[in-house]
């Protein structure tokens, strides 16, 4: 996904801590409410709604209390397994997520890519959607025409700018929409784990612009499983489990951490594993 805010720019000049954080979060919580029931059909639905009979609800809370500042030019990396909030705490900050309880403030120009194919629409051909995410950026479609032949030069896709995107591998998605906002100057930028599925050229490629966007100033919150790139592109990590941020360091240390404790837990895993298969001899 692609989206944008403004607030208006952080002001220049004078030390970092008098300036006005890029990213504010304070006591961020988000709960989910997950059905306990299997309601089949749409019948049944309105039938409950019209006797008011409850379904049943279990509460997930994706993000627990995160209090968490980044200051404008800072590059953070969030690690942490799979399902831990990492791309809910993204989501909130993007404000695509509303966050149950807590306070979110944002300064300065924000573009994010978050969710591979989502803000894009299929049936328009590439070319329409570079213009359809530019004006989502707020760019005009001037702009957008200035800088379309670098976009699509960027993206590699050519041959197939003038196609339905719903022909594009998600591979070619991911292209097109790292493109438009590889081209554009944001204040703030969000990044998640779209760039997994480009290949290794083009991983190389994006890896290199977001460098450039760091030595620009940009501010960088980032989320990817590749922790090479973790401490090769971010000054800083939070360790994200169950929804919480267990620590906040430089991101070599934090990504040290993380992997002694994956590497703990695995051996746990095949330790009882081998208890197991003993005990069923």
């Amino acid at each position: 996904m692609l989206t944008t805010s403004s607030q208006g720019r952080s002001g220049a000049g004078g030390p970092q801590d008098e300036r006005p954080a890029a990213i504010t979060l304070s006591g961020v919580s988000v709960r989910y409410r997950m059905p306990t029931e299997r309601i089949n059909t749409l019948k049944e639905q309105v039938i409950r709604t019209i006797t008011r009979r409850a379904t049943g609800y279990r509460e997930f809370w994706a993000l627990r209390n995160i209090t968490l500042r980044i200051e404008p030019g800072q590059s953070v990396a969030l690690v942490g397994r799979n399902g831990a909030g990492k791309s809910t705490l993204l989501k909130v900050v993007a404000r695509v997520v509303r966050p149950t309880a807590g306070r979110v403030v944002v300064r300065g120009s924000m573009a994010a890519m978050i969710e591979l194919g989502a803000g894009f629409h299929p049936e328009l051909t590439g070319r329409e959607n570079i213009f359809l995410n530019g004006a989502m950026l707020g760019y005009s479609e001037q702009q957008m025409r200035r800088k379309f032949d670098s976009i699509v030069d960027f993206s590699e896709l050519e041959a197939f700018i003038d196609s339905p995107l719903r022909t594009y591998s998600s591979g070619m998605q991911a292209r097109l929409g790292f493109a438009v906002v590889a081209e554009v100057d944001p204040e703030l930028l969000i990044v998640d784990e779209v760039l997994a599925v480009g290949d290794e050229a083009f991983q190389k490629k994006c890896t290199d612009r977001m460098r450039g966007f760091r030595r620009r100033g940009t501010t960088l919150l980032y989320v990817s499983h590749s922790l090479d790139h973790v401490h090769e592109l971010c000054d800083e990590a939070v360790w994200i489990e169950e929804g919480r941020a267990l620590f906040r360091g430089p991101a070599r240390e934090v990504v040290t951490m993380f992997r002694e404790s994956m590497e703990f837990d695995t051996s746990i895993a095949v330790t009882q594993k081998r208890q197991v298969v003993r005990m069923s001899r």
